[in-house]
């Protein structure tokens, strides 16, 4: 008798269970942040927006930090004084690959 007790009470438990469950999606700041900066590159040519007062770096394939350029204003353009190859720009959170022939 108790095991059948105990049969019924395991088979409500699992029949009760819901069958998926879906989670919530939050928008955090990092999403914010991304948006609110743009980096656009053209050879040489980076065109940043959105991004006074933040740092642009510059890194080379193998990692190795090539340049710093502090962000004075809201629209900015730069010419990069670099050497042809791969470059990946970073600006905050925001990071590009560009190639300068």
């Amino acid at each position: 008798m108790i095991k059948r007790l105990q049969i019924l009470v395991l088979s409500l438990l699992i029949a009760g269970a819901p069958v998926s469950l879906m989670a919530q999606v939050e928008r955090d700041e990092i999403e914010t942040e991304l948006s609110a900066v743009s980096l656009s590159a053209n050879g040489a040519k980076v065109h940043v927006s959105g991004a006074e007062g933040q740092t642009l770096e510059v890194y080379n394939l193998t990692g190795v930090k090539v340049t710093t350029i502090r962000i004075d204003s809201n629209d900015k353009a730069l010419t990069l004084n670099l050497q042809r190859g791969c470059y990946i720009l970073k600006v905050g959170k925001v990071v590009r690959k560009i190639s300068i022939r």
